[in-house]
């Protein structure tokens, strides 16, 4: 293989050349770190943006490489993955690993520039990141361990800013987590098929007929969830910037409804548009309000 095919093989192996996942992780990270500091009444330094920023991509990045590494036996009986890089042999999964453990460095070296708590705090999300992938195989509940995994940058937000994680923190924490658990169902919607033959376990598989009605509940908690913490910080008048949330997942209910893989995926990719809209409404609000 030459350089550059090695190098848009490791791409695909961090899914740097798919970006909405890194998004997903991103905006949240964010608008956490935004609205924890509105309880100081102030704005985040662009320093503190830029830490969390790149922690958010590099973690990312690593999370989809150990995933690759934990699923490299079974992603080749599944449609989609059948062609990731440790499937047909572009990529080691010696690879992988090193991958996994050279990002995860570079996010312990962010950690310096932020208070200690913060490296306490951070060993959860590592090990929640590290486990992700090896609990498909015991319990239907893997995207509940992916949604701590991701949301844990929410805590660390508020660790970073307050020295603790206060009520609020804890609120958007919840609503991170039942957003992550809805999007992720419709992801594991499309190789539920596929699942179910070769025994990898998922929220799909568990909540079975239900599976969309059960994501809509969640996505309504999320969004009463994040009112209640906009109504907190900014008034209450703020509850309805929220409103077109509420119409991006109608658009995600009549895309899943009918449950065709294509029409999940798509819905799964829509969520983006739903963190780039809290995220630029937290901003445009906290900027007005304290800049």
């Amino acid at each position: 293989m030459t350089f550059r095919q090695k190098l848009i093989a490791w791409l695909q192996l961090t899914r740097f050349d798919k970006p909405v996942g890194t998004e997903l992780l991103l905006y949240p990270t964010l608008w956490s770190l935004f609205l924890a500091n509105a309880e100081l009444g102030k704005l985040p330094d662009i320093e503190r943006i830029l830490i969390f920023a790149l922690g958010a991509v590099f973690m990312r990045a690593a999370g989809c490489a150990i995933n690759d590494f934990a699923d490299r036996k079974v992603d080749g009986k599944v449609k989609r993955t059948k062609d990731r890089p440790l499937v047909d042999g572009r990529l080691s999964a010696k690879t992988a690993v090193m991958t996994f453990l050279g990002l995860s460095l570079l996010c312990a070296c962010l950690l310096f520039f932020l208070p200690i708590q913060v490296f306490y705090w951070s060993l959860g999300a590592l090990l929640l990141a590290f486990i992700y992938p090896f609990m498909k195989r015991h319990t239907h509940l893997p995207q509940v361990v992916l949604a701590a995994a991701f949301g844990w940058a929410v805590p660390m937000a508020y660790v970073a800013t307050l020295g603790h994680v206060s009520v609020w923190g804890w609120v958007l924490f919840v609503a991170y987590m039942c957003w992550t658990v809805a999007y992720d169902t419709e992801y594991a919607m499309c190789d539920r098929d596929d699942d179910v033959k070769i025994g990898v376990k998922s929220t799909a598989i568990l909540f079975g007929r239900y599976d969309v009605m059960a994501i809509m509940m969640l996505m309504m908690v999320f969004l009463i969830l994040m009112a209640l913490s906009f109504m907190y910080y900014f008034g209450l008048w703020a509850k309805w910037l929220l409103l077109p949330v509420l119409g991006l997942f109608v658009y995600q209910y009549l895309l899943i409804q009918k449950k065709q893989r294509l029409d999940c995926f798509k819905a799964f990719r829509h969520n983006a548009w739903v963190g780039r809209y809290v995220f630029l409404v937290t901003v445009i609000v906290c900027v007005w309000l304290f800049g």
